[in-house]
């Protein structure tokens, strides 16, 4: 086995409040292998964008990382000082953002912008990381690169804007870029392109991706694994085509049955009952428990841990083969 490209061992983030510390992630632990797509899907405030931010080391105060560890390479990076960080952060973690414009400085040109960051990475003189420049903006879609490299951020349309903001993350040809909803804010065509834009870069550059996002459709098509989060915690886990066939722990389940489908039957798509609970309000043992309509006793009081299913990992006593024996 080769050494996985982003190991996190459970991670703990918390924030800090007058009365008392959330725990916003709880204990997760994943890795992403070279050129793989790992998809984190959830509901909103399941802890998906926090563990991006964490392994990338942009959690602000109040926030902190509370625990575990996370390792780039087997290089230890959740402990390290602020100026190291930053120096892994642009070369060899990418990130791209939500939305393009909170990413590009408005009175910049473009070709400014994705030149600087390569100057700041490399040693390239001015002609040759205008010429870098040039190349990623020609490999992420942009038509005529020598002439829109010149361009501002408000003459690009907003797929174009995030072809800009991949170049960008692409810049330093970094081992781990982390997608941050990439492709909420745009139309379905567009999504279509950006889609198979990060697929290939796992393809073609060997990049791991962490794709952070709530669609299930974006999910199938883009990713090689799925880790579906849940308050904080890593609920379920497994090659995407398996989760979301046979989705095991009752959370997933109801996603997956939220999904519709182009098959004409007539059946109601499922609905979760309830709503995800609040960062000070997370119930004891399974944070699902009161959504569930499999809970029993053990669920209200023990916190379930992973139990490994063939290829996939679930955290729901459902699978307990010891609790079943007895």
């Amino acid at each position: 086995m080769t050494e996985p490209v982003l190991s996190v061992r459970n991670l703990k983030v918390e924030f800090a409040t007058r009365r008392e510390s959330l725990r916003a992630i709880d204990g997760i632990s994943f890795d992403i292998a070279k050129g793989e797509v790992l998809g984190v899907v959830g509901e909103s405030g399941a802890g998906k964008s926090v563990t991006g931010l964490a392994v990338i080391g942009l959690i602000d105060p109040p926030g902190r990382i509370a625990g575990g560890e996370i390792r780039l390479s087997g290089l230890r990076i959740d402990d390290l000082p602020p100026e190291e960080m930053r120096k892994i952060r642009g070369k060899r973690i990418g990130m791209i953002f939500q939305d393009p414009l909170t990413s590009l400085n408005p009175l910049y040109r473009i070709g400014d912008q994705i030149v600087e960051t390569i100057k700041t990475h490399t040693s390239l003189s001015d002609s040759f990381a205008r010429k870098r420049a040039i190349d990623l903006l020609a490999e992420v879609g942009i038509p005529a690169p020598d002439k829109r490299i010149d361009g501002y951020p408000h003459e690009f349309s907003g797929g174009m804007r995030q072809r800009v903001v991949i170049a960008l993350a692409l810049c330093a040809e970094p081992e781990l870029i982390i997608a941050d909803e990439p492709t909420t804010a745009l139309d379905v065509s567009v999504q279509a392109q950006i889609i198979a834009l990060i697929k290939r870069l796992g393809r073609d550059h060997g990049t791991a991706v962490m794709l952070v996002t709530h669609d299930m459709g974006v999910i199938a098509e883009t990713c090689d694994r799925v880790a579906v989060m849940y308050s904080g915690r890593i609920a379920e886990i497994g090659p995407v085509q398996e989760v979301i066939r046979n989705p095991l722990h009752p959370y997933a389940k109801g996603l997956m049955g939220a999904i519709p489908t182009l098959a004409g039957d007539a059946h109601r798509l499922i609905q979760i009952p309830g709503a995800m609970p609040r960062l000070s309000a997370i119930p004891r043992g399974c944070p699902f428990n009161p959504r569930c309509a499999q809970a029993f006793e053990r669920c209200t009081i023990e916190r379930p841990e992973p139990i490994r299913k063939d290829t996939q990992a679930v955290a729901c006593h459902l699978f307990d083969v010891t609790e079943s024996a007895a």
